[in-house]
């Protein structure tokens, strides 16, 4: 008679203590699993350990998979949560998933309203017309500005003053018309992750906690199913090395299917009869509005978006470009002094002066886009397109894009979990001994 029909035999001598204890070991192992593994996701928010010579240029000989593990390419020994150490590849997964097809350059700055900008900066440069033109006029032309007549200056500063509402919508209006050049939302949203790896922690942790947690839940519950044929295998072979070995296979297979709980299937699909969906892809919805409202708040408001309109890689043409605008805008500004001034300071000391006013400008042109309030007032409709593109978004991409920072990255999480089913193995095997009959 073949063993594995021996159920009288197996009923009969069978180490209960033995056999029932190895699901609950196995359930608490997935149990813990999870939890370490959630642990290893999102913590720490940055890289920690130390650094070790030669480790660089040893673990440029290592396969490419062990490479990736946090800190090892760059010299050290330690840890950082897998999501914040992949922050820069969510982000640039992101843009390609969802982002560029949220909208171009051109639409998140129309969402922003010019016009709207336009009127701020005015309303905030305005006071500021006066300092400038001194500032400029002492710098260049200290002796002919300081024996003009204050009527003179007053003159010149309410003529610029009252040039300014076309001044500044000429300014927005060529931002906007070469706003994909000097806009890359991409460079930008790659850029921000990765310095604040822990906006991609809370896009998981704000809308996806309860799933995470179930996810934890889960894998007692897939552990101690898993655990019932390991101990019905224990028994019949009854050698030491078993559990050990099932231990790593339910340790692997606890945490795949954790990750499959979370992210699959993406739409919702029938198995056998049972309506089946990955616990992040059915509320989308609700990931959309946390997604649209981190990336409006933090990654694609109006203060970043000026900053790296002048201090991003298209800086200087982006200067160049105000500049022009600028420039002739200035000359309007001088109206019917700017033929007595040429001849009082002469044609190069006039376009001198007028390159400084322009120069200086530049930056306050912009300044008013770091106004907080302002940036939030105005970011609220950019929360409002990212989170109806968001909810637009098919679902394989809407997955895509929330496992971009982990998928690479899977493998440590089933090596962790395979270690820890080996150890439960022998913690098993210590305590209750080896089975069988």
């Amino acid at each position: 008679m073949v063993p594995v029909l021996e159920i009288d035999w197996f009923l009969r001598d069978a180490d209960w203590l033995h056999v029932a204890t190895i699901p609950v070991f196995t359930g608490v192992v997935g149990y813990l699993i999870n939890w370490t593994g959630l642990i290893m996701l999102f913590n720490p928010i940055r890289f920690h350990g130390v650094r070790i010579p030669g480790m660089r240029e040893l673990a440029s000989l290592l396969p490419r998979k062990v490479q990736e593990v946090p800190g090892l390419a760059q010299g050290g020994l330690g840890w950082q949560g897998i999501i914040p150490a992949r922050a820069a590849k969510m982000g640039s997964i992101a843009v390609d998933k969802a982002i560029s097809k949220l909208g171009t350059p051109a639409e998140f700055y129309q969402q922003l309203e010019p016009d709207r900008i336009a009127e701020h900066i005015v309303e905030t440069f305005r006071p500021d017309v006066p300092g400038l033109v001194d500032q400029v006029m002492r710098s260049e032309r200290p002796r002919l500005w300081r024996d003009l007549p204050r009527p003179i200056k007053e003159a010149v500063y309410a003529r610029v003053q009252d040039q300014l509402p076309r001044i500044i919508g000429k300014v927005t209006d060529q931002i906007g018309v070469h706003i994909d050049q000097l806009l890359d939302p991409k460079l930008m949203v790659i850029d921000h992750f990765e310095k604040n790896p822990k906006l991609v922690v809370s896009i998981f942790r704000d809308f996806g906690q309860r799933e995470l947690n179930l996810m934890v839940r889960f894998g007692f519950v897939f552990g101690f199913l898993l655990g019932v044929p390991v101990a019905v295998v224990d028994h019949w072979f009854g050698q030491w090395w078993l559990l050990p070995v099932l231990g790593v296979v339910v340790g692997w297979v606890t945490n795949a299917l954790g990750m499959w709980l979370i992210f699959e299937p993406p739409e919702r699909e029938r198995i056998l009869g049972v309506p089946v969906q990955g616990l992040f892809p059915r509320r989308q919805d609700q990931a959309a509005e946390v997604y649209a409202q981190i990336i409006a708040d933090d990654v694609i408001t109006l203060q970043n978006i000026g900053d790296f309109l002048l201090n991003g890689p298209s800086g200087d043409r982006t200067r160049r470009l105000l500049a022009d605008a600028l420039r002739p805008a200035i000359d309007r500004a001088a109206g019917p002094l700017r033929g007595a001034v040429r001849v009082v300071v002469g044609t190069r000391e006039y376009d001198t002066i007028r390159e400084a006013v322009t120069r200086e400008a530049v930056g306050r042109t912009i300044t008013p886009f770091q106004d907080p309030e302002f940036s939030k007032e105005q970011g609220e409709k950019v929360r409002t397109l990212i989170a109806q593109r968001t909810k637009e978004l098919p679902a394989t991409d809407f997955v895509e894009m929330m496992r971009a920072a982990i998928r690479e990255d899977e493998w440590m999480l089933y090596a962790h979990g395979a270690i820890m089913g080996l150890a439960g193995g022998f913690l098993h095997l210590a305590m209750f001994g080896v089975g069988g009959a």
